[in-house]
């Protein structure tokens, strides 16, 4: 292990690099975040992320490795001081592949995070609701663009309105944007959809049926961050949500001659927040059964909103017949909420959207979707100073088997 000073931080490398000046001082004295410098093929390695294990320094390439523990002796020579600082939270992973790394050693998260909304739709609107009524202690202001102007008046006024009386709560301000300031953020929220069927005239998966047309509609926000130099999070809750975060990722990436020189979004800058309300709907009929009433504390969820979606009814005493019957009834959950009349947006709106975003920018263990060696996929993680932290788990053969047969999917 080498140990460099650079721009007064401590920087730590399993390989030497000759243009770095060597750390002197003694490393146990160091205080602060530590910074584990690589270098990864950037189409399918994230710009910066939390070490949390140790294993995960020793990955040449990110996969489901990311989130399945290897259970090997690799690590027992690393120092103690670093070892703490591991189990500290306080180790970034840096990958100097990218053209503009040096700016990871600057990152911070936002004490009070300012939020702009794109599209005040059913989903657009009810998570507006959410994050007013939830949001006081995390957001600052909650700016809100649309195309219609009398809905962004509408809901201005209305929204603004919500208070609760003598109890002092804070509730984050909403107020309307201009289309050129939706990226002066923290995080901006892709809300907009189009090719939503009518209740009735579904075929084949609702989800996937909007993919051609948000795709086209997120890329020209994709290329809007770049432009802008975005250093924020690009949520994404519009349906598919895995699959548009990618293309978000490659056409931010890609120059004026269709290149891909990385100068865009990074991956874990990109989240996918669809898998929150897969994981809430396996709970809802869980609950009704008492042979699978301990997936809620015991059980997770993986993958995609949709086809895909893998739920494990127990990480530690894993049973397939159950966690398969579990994914078909939260997978085909929206059409029973269509066949009453009405489209399912509600729930997802809350549970993927609202409730999701405001775990992840209080640093809490939530379901979204983020970069995992090329695609997004959706898993148990938190936003940390340092990055994203992946829940990282021993898991049974046959749920890895269903977890690789989906990533291979994506």
């Amino acid at each position: 292990m080498y140990l460099y000073e650079f721009q007064n931080k401590l920087l730590v490398s399993l390989k030497e690099i000759d243009s770095f000046k060597k750390y002197t001082d003694n490393p146990k004295k160091y205080e602060g975040k530590i910074y584990f410098v690589f270098n990864m093929n950037p189409k399918c390695s994230r710009k910066f992320y939390s070490i949390t294990d140790p294993e995960l320094l020793f990955i040449n390439t990110e996969n489901l490795n990311l989130i399945k523990k290897l259970s090997t002796n690799i690590c027992e020579n690393l120092p103690d001081w670093f070892l703490n600082k591991i189990s500290d939270e306080q180790v970034m992973a840096v990958n100097m592949s990218y053209p503009n790394w040096e700016e990871c050693l600057s990152n911070q998260i936002p004490k009070k995070w300012n939020i702009n909304i794109l599209a005040l739709g059913d989903v657009g609107s009810t998570l507006l609701i959410g994050l007013r009524l939830l949001g006081g202690n995390y957001i600052d202001n909650i700016g809100i663009y649309d195309r219609s102007e009398n809905k962004l008046n509408r809901w201005e006024q209305e929204i603004n309105q919500i208070y609760s009386a003598f109890d002092n709560a804070q509730y984050p301000n909403v107020s309307i944007i201009k289309y050129d300031e939706l990226f002066d953020c923290d995080m901006f929220i892709f809300c907009a959809s189009k090719g939503v069927p009518p209740v009735g005239k579904e075929h084949g998966d609702v989800r996937m049926a909007q993919y051609e047309a948000n795709a086209k509609i997120i890329s020209q926000y994709a290329n809007m961050a770049r432009n802008k130099s975005f250093k924020g999070i690009f949520a994404v809750v519009s349906d598919p949500v895995d699959l548009l975060c990618k293309t978000v990722f490659l056409e931010s990436n890609r120059n004026s001659h269709g290149l891909m020189d990385f100068k865009g979004l990074s991956g874990e800058q990109i989240r996918g927040y669809g898998l929150g309300v897969m994981n809430a709907r396996a709970c809802y009929y869980a609950n009704k059964d008492n042979a699978m009433k301990h997936y809620i504390t015991d059980g997770r969820a993986f993958g995609p909103h949709g086809e895909g979606l893998v739920i494990a009814d127990s990480i530690e005493n894993y049973n397939d017949e159950i966690s398969k019957t579990l994914t078909h009834k939260a997978k085909t959950a929206n059409i029973s909420v269509r066949n009453t009349g009405y489209k399912p947006y509600i729930a997802p709106a809350l549970s993927s959207g609202s409730l999701s975003i405001i775990s992840t920018i209080a640093g809490k263990y939530h379901y979204s979707s983020t970069f995992m060696g090329g695609v997004f996929m959706g898993a148990k993680n938190k936003l940390s100073d340092c990055g994203v932290v992946l829940e990282r788990l021993d898991l049974n053969s046959i749920l890895y088997n269903r977890l690789l047969k989906t990533y291979q999917s994506l």
